[in-house]
């Protein structure tokens, strides 16, 4: 026999596999395509603003967006599985410390505004990726080979990889 918390998880997978919806977070802007439907015919009109509170609560979650227009708030919470939510994109994402931001609504203009979160990159530099394909490019015309061998790609790779320990370590000095 299956439990309402069961069924509530099946739906909310069923779900997933049909619609993306993306990762957002109190304090993000974002955009939202809702369903409105006119007689026989739909449309999809968005809806953009200011997360201010996220509930997760399986196939219960929901979210509140709140935006300004013609200088007065609105509000609108949406059932995150809902069939009348067509799309979702974050738009911008926001630093905040809390979960609510409830207190947004007594303000306006810049005192509501929210401090953009800035994602940490990880990985290589791009510029370092463009440099070893023009070092193997330089080495495939001095060779006269359209292919470079199994020892130049060994070599090539070990010197990306010296490159690229080399920035790292300028990088940490820097920050010293």
């Amino acid at each position: 026999m299956k439990t309402i918390e069961e069924i509530n998880q099946f739906n909310v997978k069923k779900i997933l596999d049909e619609k993306k919806i993306p990762e957002f977070f109190p304090g993000d802007i974002i955009k939202i395509g809702v369903r409105i439907t006119e007689g026989k015919r739909d449309r999809i009109q968005y809806f953009e603003g200011v997360c201010i509170a996220k509930k997760n609560r399986d196939i219960n979650s929901s979210f509140t967006v709140r935006k300004i227009s013609f200088g007065e708030g609105v509000e609108r919470t949406f059932a995150l599985f809902s069939p009348i939510v067509d799309s979702i994109k974050v738009i911008r994402s926001g630093k905040v410390r809390r979960a609510k931001l409830y207190y947004l609504r007594d303000r306006t203009g810049k005192s509501a505004r929210i401090a953009e979160k800035i994602k940490k990159k990880i990985g290589i530099d791009i510029e370092v990726k463009l440099e070893s394909k023009n070092e193997e490019e330089v080495e495939n015309q001095i060779d006269g080979s359209s292919k470079p061998s199994e020892q130049n790609v060994g070599e090539i790779k070990k010197e990306t990889t010296q490159k690229v320990e080399e920035k790292k370590d300028q990088k940490l000095t820097k920050k010293k």
